[in-house]
């Protein structure tokens, strides 16, 4: 648990700089650094932080952290056939958003002859719809993370808080037995919970190797999503399904 705002501060600043030094956290928060190594070394004791020498840095959960470009190649098939059955949930004219992930791009790519708003963190997405005539495009903006090709932070949240959008498309690093989604990512999952909060209809796009992992950071639970859209060799519908949450298959 974040015990005080402060913390939440650091820990947004962490997401955006990946390492800080104590004296320009004192400094951006005016605070004295001997506050700022206590708060610091509590996080650190939750696993949110990483201290170092003078600093810390952000405590990523690298487990499964991978490039763009491995995690577009991973299981495509796959990923490819949960894509196409999310563009049935697709209707003309609405607005929606997709978030930066490989399942997600690859949903993209069935959309290009739509008539939609769409609104993205993704770079990548922004570039393959970028010329589609029937399609208007929203970027959010905010700090740009080169790892996951997705804009993020205070910027990006400021701007979901101006929209209203009809579906959302999310993508995650897991998904549990206990109905839990989450991210690698602190600020991902921040801002994942924000586009949920906007969304009337919220989807979320799995693979079923994603089942059983518990990421870093929870951005969502099962009543916080109304469809979760994974392949067929998931057998556990039965258990997400006990939390409300419905359960689409491919074939």
């Amino acid at each position: 648990m974040i015990h005080l705002p402060r913390h939440a501060e650091i820990l947004k600043i962490l997401s955006l700089l990946r390492t800080v030094s104590v004296s320009d956290f004192a400094a951006r928060l005016d605070v004295s650094e001997v506050t700022i190594r206590k708060d610091l070394a509590l996080l650190e004791e939750m696993g949110c932080l990483i201290r170092t020498r003078g600093g810390a840095q952000i405590a990523e959960d690298t487990r499964f952290l991978k490039t763009i470009e491995v995690r577009q190649q991973e299981r495509i098939d796959i990923k490819r056939s949960i894509a196409l059955k999310a563009r049935e949930l697709v209707r003309e004219g609405e607005t929606i958003y997709l978030d930066a992930g490989s399942t997600c791009l690859l949903l993209a790519a069935e959309l290009k002859d739509m008539n939609l708003r769409v609104v993205t963190n993704s770079i990548d997405v922004m570039v393959m719809l970028s010329s589609c005539p029937e399609i208007s495009l929203i970027s959010l903006g905010g700090s740009y993370r080169k790892e996951a090709g997705s804009f993020v932070g205070p910027m990006a949240i400021e701007a979901l808080k101006m929209l209203q959008i009809e579906t959302c498309f999310l993508g995650t690093t897991g998904f549990s037995s206990r109905g839990a989604f989450s991210s690698q990512n602190l600020i991902e999952s921040q801002l994942k919970q924000k586009v949920l909060e906007v969304s009337k209809r919220r989807i979320v796009l799995a693979d079923s190797a994603k089942f059983g992992r518990d990421a870093f950071s929870v951005f969502a639970r099962a009543g916080d999503v109304d469809v979760l859209i994974t392949d067929g060799e998931f057998s556990q519908e039965k258990e997400l399904k006990a939390f409300g949450l419905e359960v689409l298959t491919t074939a």
